[in-house]
């Protein structure tokens, strides 16, 4: 049972996970959404770019932020009402990255959790965003 309810979460709480990009995870995507960019998937054609190498595509970044919030913190009950956020700089296919999700509010009136939403490359910022959510139900409501 999930213990990160609305009552229960604190600002300012924060989780972490770490996350290898893979070129599979990259062409998956790709087959998934039909966004087959060679930026993204044809090294070849990406050595000639501006990044000498492929990159993550920026949603898929974000679908590991959704994994993040559904399934790790709050976690598993988690509805996500909105989700923005800023491409700072690229994630080269073969990097690991740091998903970071931080309470940052409380919404009382609705008894939604705002969340600062996070992708590092080691010390670097590639993503930064927010999240509004429904938060987990307590164990009776569930």
């Amino acid at each position: 049972m999930n213990d990160n309810t609305y009552d229960a979460l604190e600002v300012g709480q924060t989780f972490t996970i770490d996350r290898h990009i893979t070129a599979e995870d990259v062409q998956t995507f790709a087959d998934v959404t039909g966004d087959d960019n060679p930026l993204h998937v044809d090294e070849a054609f990406a050595a000639g770019t501006r990044f000498g190498k492929p990159i993550a595509h920026g949603v898929l970044l974000l679908g590991i932020i959704s994994k993040v919030l559904g399934r790790d913190f709050p976690g598993p009950g988690s509805i996500a009402v909105s989700i923005s956020s800023k491409f700072l700089r690229p994630v080269p296919v073969g990097s690991t990255i740091t998903v970071e999700v931080r309470v940052a509010e409380k919404l009382e009136k609705y008894r939604h959790i705002k969340m600062k939403v996070y992708v590092y490359m080691g010390k670097k910022m590639s993503l930064a965003g927010e999240a509004t959510l429904i938060p987990p139900p307590p164990p009776e409501e569930g």
